[in-house]
């Protein structure tokens, strides 16, 4: 069966984590967020999957390759062009890209999946699809009901009782949404809704392409699935990601590395001694990381290779990515740090109470060894 993932965004409302990575190489307990997906696709029989990219997208290429290491085939599709050396990002849209992915080769001649690469899910895509060529319909969505107060953040699914979608409203006030039924961006597509893209222009699904299908009345079902659905959209959902998955939250996703205490897991070769910090899990420490006497640590909390945490250092519930140095006057609480920067999960700046950055940096300086 064949796939399509979505990854040709910025990613603005997770920077500034996507100045230096595409949102699908955000990790997510020290993998990329994408890779969830393509190991899943992989469990539920897809073996051929296009990928759409465009912001970074050596990144993902690099990575993921041709897709041999997870059972699959991997082909991207690249939306830019390349100006004076540099290559200049040009998205075309979420249907535009599934568009150009089948002008250029025909690659989508049977029912396939389309997902977007910045959500880490657990959902029987098996079950889904089969229900999907139950009901007869060219195109399907995966729903799911939010909490009420959540709905502006979503577009929000109308349908009746069989499922046929009635209509969609696009993040709308909580106070006007007529469902509790949101798109999750898990589609089942028959290869004639690709007719009614047009050629070379930017498209969106949600608020193009789905509207139109309703337009001449084609048969278009939601399909309602018990399953856990964790999606990047801000810096807030990253953070609450790690924090539930670091819990157990999610069906077949456990921690890396060696358990060396209840709760506490390390990669190789850590430089620790328990007996001399205050931790309390779920932690995760990276390999070659070293955490100094005196350190208090609590979970959930992931602390990427190559980290140093100098003594007195406080961290709880945050992520601290590769090679992050913490210094002795710090107390990181629910943030995120990579390179000099602290961020709390809206992605504002931690104010630096001391008038100094001495207290976040990079391991790798010479500082961190003669602090």
């Amino acid at each position: 069966m064949k796939a399509m993932i979505l990854a040709a965004g910025k990613g603005t409302r997770v920077r500034p984590l996507t100045h230096v990575m595409p949102k699908p190489m955000i990790p997510v307990l020290g993998k990329p967020v994408m890779e969830y997906l393509v190991e899943h696709l992989a469990r539920h029989g897809v073996d051929q999957i296009m990928v759409n990219v465009s912001h970074l997208a050596q990144s993902i290429e690099g990575y993921f390759g041709d897709g041999r290491r997870w059972g699959v085939e991997i082909g991207y599709s690249f939306e830019g062009h390349v100006e004076g050396g540099e290559t200049i990002a040009a998205p075309v849209g979420s249907a535009g890209g599934i568009r150009r992915i089948q002008d250029y080769g025909g690659f989508f001649d049977d029912t396939f999946v389309v997902v977007c690469g910045d959500a880490v899910i657990d959902l029987d895509l098996t079950a889904v699809v089969r229900r999907h060529w139950q009901s007869g319909a060219v195109a399907s969505i995966v729903v799911r009901e939010v909490p009420h107060e959540r709905l502006s953040s979503y577009g929000v699914v109308v349908c009746d009782e069989g499922g046929r979608i009635q209509s969609f409203q696009e993040k709308p006030q909580i106070e006007e949404a007529l469902s509790q039924l949101v798109n999750t961006g898990i589609y089942v597509f028959e290869p004639e809704v690709i007719d009614l893209i047009p050629q070379d222009v930017e498209f969106d699904i949600g608020s193009e392409l789905f509207p139109l299908m309703l337009e001449k009345g084609l048969a278009f079902n939601a399909i309602e699935a018990p399953f856990n659905w964790i999606d990047i959209g801000h810096l807030s959902d990253y953070w609450q990601a790690n924090q539930q998955i670091m819990r157990g939250k999610l069906r077949g996703v456990r921690m890396p590395g060696t358990e060396v205490r209840p709760r506490i897991w390390t990669g190789l070769n850590v430089n620790v001694d328990w007996d001399e910090i205050r931790a309390e899990g779920p932690i995760y420490v990276g390999s070659a990381s070293r955490i100094e006497p005196g350190c208090q640590i609590f979970g959930p909390t992931w602390i990427g290779q190559g980290c140093h945490l100098q003594s007195g250092a406080q961290v709880s519930r945050s992520i601290l990515f590769e090679h992050s140095r913490i210094g002795s006057s710090a107390k990181v609480s629910d943030s995120l740090v990579f390179g000099r920067n602290c961020v709390d999960q809206s992605g504002e700046s931690v104010p630096d109470t001391d008038g100094a950055l001495d207290w976040v940096g990079d391991a790798r300086e010479l500082t961190s060894i003669t602090d």
